[in-house]
Order: C-alpha cells, then structure tokens, then sequence
C-alpha cells in the first residue's frame, strides 16, 4: 500500500468495534506499515457508541486523527447517522451492516452493504463475530492490509479459547 488509508469503524459497544480497530492496526504493523489507531466509547461498557480509528501509512503519520474517512465501515445506525459526514464523499467507501443500517438516498460513490451480524448468526450461530465478518469482509474489498496478517493480527490479540471461532470469521468475511 502507498500513501495513506484512514478507516474509521462506528457501532455500539459490545459489538467489538474497538477490537476490530486494534486487529486492523495490528495487521498493518504486521505488514511494516505505519500505524496511529484510537478509540471513542460511552461510559457504559455495553450499548453505548464507539468508534475506532485507524490510520495506515507508507509514510510518516503527522496528525493522529482522522479529519475525513477513505473507509467508513457501520454496524449501528447511531454510528451512521452521527458519522456519515466524516466519510470522504469524492472517493470513500462507506461499508455498513445491511441488517442495523438503514441509509437514507445515498449519493455516495461507493456504498456497500455487509449482512455481517445475519451471516455471523447463520453461519457460525453467534453474532458475536460479526465485527471480524465485517472486518475481513473490508479488507477483501479495499486490500488495505492482506488478509494473511489480519489472520496473524487475530491469533496474537485474541484469546485462545475463542480463536477459532474469530478465525473461522475472518474466512466468512473473505467469502462475503
């Protein structure tokens, strides 16, 4: 990857947004890029907003923070309707979970529809792994990392006892 990709990921808490952030950022470590990730969650631990960052550069990162987002992934509609306008609208992409988010007459470019939480639920009978369906889904569609080092960023930053449940995820999410 040249140049650089900001990726902003928004839901509720407990659907794994800020885990998903930090496999990404992991992923690009991985891969020798450059990396500045961050997070924004409610005081509740669950049900809350959150939202992670994560900037990936072949360059030097200047200012940590994503003022406009190359990739705009959503899995609440909290998370669209408070975050849509931080999409880059001439040439983002702008991923969101069909089954949580309904958008309003897109005018984007590009816009595409993800059933991860459904798929999760179907395929792998817990919707908790939808956000590593999502995840990989992204990764497959805009290569900003490969999904061998998403695979390596998930063995070493999830427990054990669910990592093949997460692994079997990222594969869905590659087929999705």
């Amino acid at each position: 990857m040249k140049g650089q990709r900001n990726v902003m990921l928004c839901g509720f808490g407990g659907q794994g947004i800020v885990l998903a952030g930090q496999i990404l950022g992991k992923a690009a470590v991985i891969a020798g890029l450059n990396v500045a990730q961050s997070t924004s969650y409610g005081a509740e631990s669950r049900g809350s907003a959150c939202r992670s960052e994560v900037i990936i550069s072949s360059d030097k990162i200047i200012y940590p923070h994503i003022r406009k987002a190359d990739i705009l992934g959503l899995m609440s509609q909290a998370g669209y309707d408070k975050f849509r306008g931080k999409l880059d609208e001439k040439s983002g992409i702008l991923f969101y979970d069909s089954a949580l988010v309904k958008v309003e007459s897109p005018s984007l470019n590009r816009l595409i529809a993800l059933p991860a939480t459904e798929i999760a639920i179907q395929k792998l009978g817990k919707k908790i792994v939808a956000n590593l369906i999502f995840l990989a889904a992204i990764v497959k569609q805009t290569d900003i990392v490969s999904l061998e080092v998403l695979r390596i960023a998930v063995r070493e930053l999830v427990p054990e006892r669910f990592l093949i449940l997460n692994l079997q995820a990222v594969n869905v999410g590659e087929e999705l």
